[in-house]
């Protein structure tokens, strides 16, 4: 499955010429349009804001395609159900993987987040690089702040 999913994410980084879901059920999501949904995502996120600006690019049986611009650093948190593949779009962060979370609150969905991951492995990431974070797994994605980051997170629900 880690193929299939590595094959879709590539189609989404490279680009295409046409955004559709064509006869042979490949998912085809052009760059121009990442592109311009980025820059739409970067006019409507705040500089300030807590919160990532986010679409959903595709979605694929049990795998969704989001793009996220963040502007500040979000918490930590465990996916229960998903495995996560991110691909950095435009600038540079830390990304913390591991430890536990911080001050953790179950929502409805069965996610945990909280303040912050303590006792995880910190990387820096930056355009072009790729982190696969199984479920399970805590993290948390830290930004400069003043800095805009944007990244594609194929999000594949386990069975």
């Amino acid at each position: 499955m880690l193929k299939e999913i590595l094959s879709i994410a590539a189609v989404a980084v490279v680009g295409a010429q046409a955004a559709t879901l064509t006869g042979d059920s490949a998912l085809v999501i052009p760059k121009a349009d990442v592109q311009a949904q980025t820059a739409k995502l970067i006019t409507t996120t705040g500089p300030t804001s807590k919160d990532a600006g986010t679409v959903v690019l595709g979605s694929y049986g049990n795998l969704t395609l989001r793009l996220y611009v963040r502007r500040t650093a979000g918490g930590g948190e465990i996916h229960k159900h998903f495995d996560d593949l991110m691909i950095v779009q435009q600038g540079t962060a830390t990304l913390v993987t591991g430890g536990t979370i911080a001050d953790p609150k179950e929502g409805d969905n069965g996610e945990i987040r909280g303040s912050k991951v303590v006792g995880g492995v910190s990387r820096k990431m930056s355009v072009g690089d790729i982190a696969i974070i199984p479920a399970g797994v805590a993290h948390q994605t830290i930004i400069e702040p003043g800095s805009t980051y944007a990244y594609m997170v194929a999000k594949v629900h386990e069975p």
